[in-house]
């Protein structure tokens, strides 16, 4: 007889953890567009896992390449050695990537990321003569993982308050949600490009943008409850840059590897960065890892400015292109060319845009917003219960329904696997209403 598992010792991420453990939610097994529960239900994944299964669960070329390559070498450094699938992964990467982008430096996840993009940019400057640029600039509501560098560019104040001030030498844009102007919009927002020119007119007016060395945006905010950037937003910031010689990032770790019917946001959206963040899709999450994609002049500085057989670059990690998690790159982005899931995804947008709108009239909800295969759907919250609202959509959602969908104050996040089909959407889409109607 099965012992019951003892989950006291687990201090659990971002989760409410005694609520957690109280009626533990217990995944065992997973396969294309599902995950089987402990107790053997069938739950719809909404979510692609945390925004980064995309090409859905256990695709067999991905296990296969994981498990041929732990079989044949588990690990090899990466500090002064090298093994050749790390060097096939960031070739293949580069050959998605926007044109310019052409120099890759791994690392583990978006946080890190994050974190050797910002450090990127600061040293850039520095070892270009313009040490006096040591500001970065990052958005209200942003998420940019959760190291140092990314909570102070960061704007979520939760992921801020417990860990004093960090990095003092951030600042932040508003974010662009105006739900009052573009409620229920579909697809990009028509009004509120002009919140970009804030980026000049406050903060480098307050600033000098002399001093600024980067700023750094998600093309779309996922994590506190899909914020599209409106119609010409995203290429204001650009020419903002360009015209002070601030380097641009792009965090691509939940739009990247076509979210948006596009290999990166930056194609969908015809602005290209200075640097791309990403990670989740990179691998299908098979196993962790993430990279920053550089404009060749950035890698090039660093190249010129240090001494003959000198490090260039003093940053890394013991994983940085980890063997495993190479071969799986090179095997997920192999399947997102073979099975077209880029197209597959773009052409199953409009579908799915429709099906989200489709609940616009039921109870509780104040906005819908869509573009590629993303969704939010903001709530109208309980009196001094924030969240609560959506929090028990989600649970009736996973109990009841057999769909996971995710929640963020009372946002239910929505971003299925990219190979979803149109009955899956109906049933997503179908189980929310069901609940909307219910819920008090």
């Amino acid at each position: 007889m099965n012992q019951p598992l003892d989950t006291t010792q687990l201090w659990m991420p971002f989760t409410a953890n005694r609520q957690f453990k109280a009626r533990p939610r217990m995944m065992v097994a997973a396969s294309g567009m599902y995950y089987t529960t402990d107790d053997g239900r069938q739950v719809l994944d909404g979510t692609a896992g945390l925004w980064c299964v995309n090409a859905g669960h256990c695709h067999p070329k991905i296990v296969a390449a994981v498990q041929k390559q732990a079989a044949a070498m588990d690990f090899a450094p990466m500090f002064q050695m090298g093994h050749p699938l790390a060097f096939e992964a960031a070739n293949a990467l580069v050959g998605m990537a926007p044109d310019g982008l052409n120099r890759v430096f791994f690392c583990n996840d978006g946080s890190e990321g994050v974190d050797t993009a910002l450090k990127i940019a600061l040293a850039y400057h520095r070892v270009r003569g313009d040490a006096g640029r040591s500001r970065l600039i990052g958005r209200e509501r942003a998420y940019h993982g959760v190291g140092f560098g990314g909570i102070a560019v960061g704007g979520i104040a939760g992921n801020r308050k417990q860990f004093g001030p960090s990095l003092a030498a951030a600042d932040h844009m508003r974010h662009p949600l105006d739900i009052e102007k573009n409620a229920y919009t579909r697809g990009l927002p028509e009004h509120g490009a002009e919140m970009a020119d804030e980026l000049e007119q406050r903060l480098l007016a307050l600033h000098d943008p002399a001093t600024v060395a980067a700023v750094i945006v998600e093309p779309l905010q996922g994590s506190t409850g899909v914020i599209l950037p409106p119609q010409g937003y995203l290429q204001k910031i650009r020419a903002i840059c360009d015209k002070y010689g601030i380097l641009l990032i792009f965090d691509e770790v939940i739009t990247g590897f076509g979210r948006l019917g596009t290999p990166f946001a930056a194609d969908f959206f015809g602005v290209i960065p200075d640097m791309i963040v990403c990670a989740k899709g990179l691998t299908n999450a098979a196993v962790p890892m993430g990279a920053v994609i550089v404009r060749q002049d950035i890698h090039d500085a660093f190249m010129q400015a240090a001494p003959a057989d000198a490090i260039e670059f003093f940053h890394g990690y013991t994983y940085s292109g980890h063997p495993l998690a190479a071969a799986a790159a090179v095997a997920t982005l192999a399947v997102y060319k073979e099975e077209d899931i880029f197209q597959r995804a773009a052409d199953m947008a409009p579908y799915f845009e429709d099906a989200a709108h489709s609940l616009k009239g039921l109870p509780f909800v104040k906005d819908i917003r869509n573009l590629g295969l993303v969704c939010g759907i903001e709530l109208d919250g309980i009196a001094g219960k924030p969240g609560a609202r959506a929090y028990d959509l989600f649970s009736k959602a996973y109990w009841d329904k057999g769909v996971l969908t995710r929640t963020t104050g009372d946002i239910v996040a929505l971003s299925p696997p990219l190979i979803i089909n149109k009955a899956q959407i109906d049933q997503m889409f179908g189980s929310i209403a069901d609940i909307l109607k219910s819920l008090k």
